[in-house]
């Protein structure tokens, strides 16, 4: 289904591009994150010259429960620098800048609120991973009634197969599903 709209109330988020997380992962043989990194660049750009909301989030933690694939939140902690954003991103004075401790960017951060104060109703979502934060996030921005759009050519996973599933069989049902270049047309339509 073709992307309806980007309402007057729009938001970018996204999700988990930093240093520690991205150089991490740059030895992905479909340069899938180089991708996610150029085409979220792009969208923040886009989102900045129309007056639109940028909201670009970071995480520094993860739920404390055993998981079968290991790692805890006593895990030593990360590098220095580990969290930062990349640089690609361009971190403006406008942007506004979460933090999460959990998968979810809404999850005991501040994002509803920050959402509601500006009177957004509406998220463009982009980032790594997409089977993880990305949907955890999109999950989270429906149960809250927001309208979500997700750019699908400006998010990835280390997992192929997983982000495939993300956006062929769960995405559809959390939101509408958009390239960047769609997205951003319909920026330029709406405004």
């Amino acid at each position: 289904m073709p992307l309806t709209t980007i309402d007057p109330a729009s938001a970018l988020v996204v999700i988990d591009l930093q240093k520690g997380i991205v150089s991490a992962l740059t030895d992905d043989p479909s340069a899938a994150i180089a991708v996610t990194v150029k085409q979220s660049t792009h969208l923040a750009t886009e989102f900045r010259r129309h007056g639109l909301p940028v909201i670009l989030v970071n995480v520094t933690g993860r739920a404390p429960g055993r998981t079968d694939t290991g790692g805890s939140a006593n895990s030593a902690a990360p590098p220095a620098g580990w969290a930062d954003l990349v640089d690609e991103l361009d971190v403006q004075p406008t942007d506004h800048l979460i933090t999460k401790r959990r998968r979810s960017a809404f999850h005991d951060t501040g994002l509803d609120t920050l959402l509601r104060d500006l009177g957004v109703t509406q998220v463009v979502l982009s980032g790594i991973a997409t089977s993880s934060g990305v949907e955890s996030t999109a999950r989270s921005a429906s149960d809250h009634g927001y309208h979500v759009v997700l750019a699908t050519d400006a998010m990835g996973d280390p997992d192929p197969a997983a982000h495939r599933h993300s956006v062929e069989r769960v995405f559809p049902k959390l939101g509408e599903t958009a390239t960047t270049a769609e997205v951003i047309d319909m920026v330029e339509a709406t405004r």
